[in-house]
Formats: structure tokens, C-alpha cells, sequence
């Protein structure tokens, strides 16, 4: 893609979404990015070029106004990284569900009804791209993990379904799925478990092989590129992994019964699925 466009960015003020507008903007883009709050962004975390915007997904008429000054200010969107989100744990009978509502309107339902927003503009100039930031965990879904892998699998799911919806007007939309990336996310997630929870230490372990594993990720730069991947691509994948040995996982997923996968997924995180 040689041709300069405008895209936008969510979550834009570390890791994955900020390689991300560092690469767009050195393939030529404008770029405009978002955070819940960019004036917290830290001065040497902010990247000379990038038009910061406010952004608060979980706020659906919030993102409505944002469209809107988008357009008052002659800014048309041809690219779209939906990045931003929460990473949350925790045994399935000890979510809040509060705490569920929360993290669909942040990984979901925001992103998607941005998308939305922005589509009829992509369909009537003729080109597009949607970028899904995912997780490998909705490809291998993990004890714990049940809400956070539900929402990037209804992500996912979005993007894969309505791909060739849009595809005839020149608007393609694909998911990026990592595994795990050194974004220091482990310190940013949010975890629930009951003080007498029967799950505590099942919990615990699992939690801190994630938290290793997340310190030895690939650098969220290898995942901008896996993003730029897509978005430069003629007809963009419906799905892209990277990380964790995906080639080799993948193949191994196509090759092996669900059962055993799931069961080795859960091993590798200190989890037996046996009765105690």
C-alpha cells in the first residue's frame, strides 16, 4: 500500500498499539490515536505525529461524538486497529457481573459499534480495512481466562462473519491474534477470586505461568508488523497469529482431537482437568 491514508488506533498509549502507530506513521499515514485519557500519557511515550484523541469505549454514545468530530474535522478513517481492551481473570463462578458488562462494552461492543460507525464511510470511498487486535486464547481458550477468551472470540466472530459483507465495496476485515507479548499487561489485569474461592490456588498457578510466559513474549513491535501484515494485504486473511509458536500450534490444532488440545493447553498452565 503506497498510497497515504488516515487510520485510527485505540489504546494507543503503550505496547501493541503504540508499535502500531509508530509503523503506520513511518509507512507515510496520518494517524490518529486514542486513550481513555491522552493527557497521561507520559512525554516520552508519545509519538511525534499522532493526532491524540480521547476515547472511551465502555461509553457508547461517547463514541458516537467521536465519529462525529472525526468528520467535523475533514478526517475520513481507511484504516481502523481496534487494540484497546482489558485483560481479565478469574474462576467463572467468582465474575462480577458488573465486571462482565464492563469488558464486553470495552473488547466488544465499543469496538464493534466503531467499526459500524465507520464502515459507511469506507464502503463509499471504496476501501477499507478493520483490524481485530485479538488473542491466541480465543484459538485456545484457558481455565481462568473464560471471560476475557469469550470476548475476543465474539471479536473475532464479528470480524470473520461480516468479512465478505463488506468485502465487495472494497472494505476488508481481519483479526490479529498474538500469544504472548512482553506488554506488561500482567500488571494491568484485572483479577477476580473469592477469598474462600475452591479455586485459589488452581487460580494462582495458572496466573503465574501466564505472568512468565507474558515477560518472555515476543516484543509488541513483532505484532505491529503482523497488524501492518494485514492491512497492506490485497484481500487480508480472515486470521492472523503470531507468537507462541503459532505456526506450529495451529497446525497441531488442525491435526489433533479439541480434547487433547484442551488438555494440553491446560497442563501447560499447571491445570489438571482430572477430579482432584
Amino acid at each position: 500500500m503506497t498510497t497515504s491514508r488516515t487510520a485510527l488506533v485505540t489504546g494507543v498509549s503503550s505496547g501493541i498499539g503504540r508499535a502500531t502507530a509508530q509503523l503506520l506513521l513511518e509507512r507515510g499515514h496520518r494517524v490518529v490515536g486514542t486513550s481513555r485519557d491522552p493527557r497521561g500519557i507520559p512525554a516520552e511515550a508519545r509519538l511525534e505525529g499522532v493526532a491524540y484523541r480521547a476515547l472511551d469505549l465502555t461509553d457508547l454514545h461517547g463514541v458516537g461524538d467521536f465519529v462525529e468530530a472525526l468528520d467535523a474535522d475533514g478526517l475520513r478513517v481507511d484504516i481502523l486497529v481496534n487494540n484497546a481492551g482489558e485483560s481479565q481473570s478469574g474462576p467463572l463462578e467468582d465474575l462480577p457481573v458488573a465486571a462482565l458488562e464492563r469488558l464486553f462494552r470495552l473488547n466488544v461492543i465499543g469496538p464493534v459499534h466503531l467499526t459500524q460507525l465507520l464502515l459507511p464511510g469506507m464502503r463509499g470511498r471504496g476501501f477499507g480495512r478493520v483490524v481485530m487486535v485479538g488473542s491466541m486464547l480465543a484459538s485456545f481458550p484457558l481455565a481462568y481466562r473464560s471471560s476475557y477468551v469469550a470476548s475476543k472470540a465474539a471479536l473475532k466472530g464479528f470480524a470473520t462473519a461480516a468479512r465478505f459483507e463488506m468485502a465487495p465495496f472494497g472494505v476488508w476485515l481481519a483479526t490479529v491474534e498474538p500469544g504472548s507479548v512482553n506488554t506488561g499487561i500482567s500488571e494491568r489485569r484485572t483479577k477476580y477470586v473469592a477469598d474462600d474461592s475452591p479455586h485459589e490456588h488452581a487460580f494462582h498457578t495458572m496466573l503465574g505461568i501466564l505472568d512468565r510466559n507474558q515477560k518472555d513474549g515476543i516484543a509488541p513491535a513483532r505484532v505491529a508488523r503482523t497488524v501492518l501484515r494485514a492491512i497492506e494485504a490485497h484481500e487480508p486473511d480472515e486470521l492472523y497469529a503470531v507468537g507462541s509458536n503459532a505456526p506450529t500450534v495451529f497446525a497441531l490444532r488442525r491435526a489433533l482431537p479439541r480434547s487433547v488440545v484442551a488438555t494440553v493447553v491446560a497442563r501447560k498452565f499447571g491445570i489438571s482437568p482430572k477430579p482432584h
